[in-house]
Order: structure tokens, then sequence, then C-alpha cells
């Protein structure tokens, strides 16, 4: 059974102090924290926000008593699913983090856009209603849509990184420059990635899913940019890559895999 404080809002156990972390919890009241490598406890029942890099995972997974892995709620970036299926918790709930938190104890801001201006944080699973009315709360926007919805939202989310991640680190380049000064290039990227990777999770991707993660890039433009969290993110469309070019079949991302090799990161 969840457990609420005194003013009504749900209890979260929050594994992480970073500076997401930090930010959830000084949006509700009575939750309980928990440091990376600190065992998460029996109770309350409720929501536990993983607020880790992904490196941690493993970690946190194993501190957690066995009656509370249903409750782990992941907001890490990259592609989770195949993790997830492995540790028996690919029904666990997933966050879309559209919002950033610049420094530890400011304010998140919403990653909302001209071309979404409701915003794209998007929750789903178990306790994506309790994510939900928290961040909306505090005036962040989060939808909790229907698995097939939300597995296409999460396909453009690794698109995005991926993409504009790999085109920045070519040119050393933040997100601003890439979608200003290689709109094209990091455009072709974006529409390889996605017509593979829909291919592979069995989805259809909306028509205009690209002029959306253009979008968001105008929103974050100061984000630096770095190839990193590789298994995570890039490493999710080399691997199918290299399971076709074993199968003696084309390789679905050309571009991204040649540009990968130039870069040395695979």
């Amino acid at each position: 059974m969840a457990v609420r404080s005194q003013g009504g809002e749900q209890v979260f156990t929050i594994v992480g102090r970073g500076r997401v972390g930090a930010a959830l919890a000084e949006m509700g009241k009575d939750d309980v924290l928990v440091g990376r490598g600190g065992r998460i406890p029996e109770g309350p029942q409720g929501p536990v926000i993983v607020c880790t890099r992904n490196d941690a995972l493993d970690d946190v997974v194993s501190m957690t008593p066995p009656d509370r892995k249903k409750d782990l709620v992941f907001i890490q970036n990259g592609m989770l699913q195949p993790w997830l299926d492995g540790q028996g918790l690919g029904d666990n709930t997933q966050v879309l983090v559209y919002f950033a938190v610049a420094k530890k104890g400011e304010a998140p801001l919403d990653g909302k856009t001209d071309l979404n201006p409701e915003g794209l944080t998007a929750a789903w699973g178990i306790h994506a209603e309790a994510v939900a009315e928290r961040l909306k709360a505090n005036g962040l926007s989060c939808s909790t849509p229907d698995r097939p919805e939300f597995d296409k939202a999460m396909l453009e989310k690794l698109i995005w990184i991926s993409a504009y991640m790999l085109v920045g680190a070519r040119h050393s380049a933040n997100i601003g420059d890439v979608e200003r000064q290689h709109r094209s290039e990091v455009g072709s990227l974006i529409e390889e990635l996605g017509a593979g990777g829909a291919a592979e999770l069995g989805v259809t991707l909306d028509s205009n899913f690209a002029e959306r993660l253009h979008a968001y890039s105008r929103s974050v433009a100061h984000f630096p940019t770095a190839v990193k969290e590789f298994q995570w993110r890039n490493g999710w469309f080399h691997d199918i890559s290299k399971k076709a070019l074993a199968e003696g079949r084309a390789d679905p991302f050309p571009t991204h895999t040649a540009w990968l090799k130039d870069l040395g990161v695979a």
C-alpha cells in the first residue's frame, strides 16, 4: 500500500543524492533518501526513483529487497529495456525525462518546445501516475501514454541522444550548433536510426518525429555533446549493425557505423 505524507503527497524512496534526486526530493515531503551504494529499505511501499548513473544500476538492484524490486522506477537515458528484461524487471516503471537540473539545488527546467509546448516527459508503468502527479504539482509536464506510445517515445529519445551527441562529437559542437550548423547531417542520421530502430522494435514513428527532436534541441541548445554511456545509447544501434553484418545482411545503420569508426569509439 502506498504511503502518503501528512499533506497527502505520495512518499517516494529516492536513490541518489545528485541534481535530479535532490530536485525530486525537494518537490515532496517525508521522502526516504538513499545514497549510491545504500540499501533500499523494506518500507515505505511506493515508488523507488533510481536517480543514479547507468553504471550503478546493477548495484541498485542488488541492494533492493525482493519485495521492493517491482517498485523501482528508472529515469536513466538510453535503451534500458534489454537490461531490464535480463533483470526480470521488464515491466517496471520507466520515465523519459525531458527536464534538466543545471546545478544541484536549482529548480528543474522543463524541456517544453515550440513544437510540443505541452512538454515531452512521459512515464509508463505501475508508478507512472504517482510520478506524473509529483511533477505536475511542481510545474513540470508528464504524460502517461500506453505502452506502444511509450515505446515510440523511448525510441525517439534514444535516437535524439545518439544522433545529436555523435554529430556534435564529430564537430566539437554543442547541441545548438549541431541543430543550426549541421542540420542536414544530423537529420540524415536521425532518419537512418529511425528507420532501422522502428523496424527492430516493431513500431511506427510519427511522420514529424525528426522535427520534434530538432525542436527539443533548440530548447537545450547550450548542452555539450559527447559519445558516452555507449552500451546504453549508440551501442544499441551498433549491436544491431554487428548482428546484421555477421548474418550476411546489409548494415541498417551504415552512416552511424562509419562515424563511430571515424571517432574510434566502436
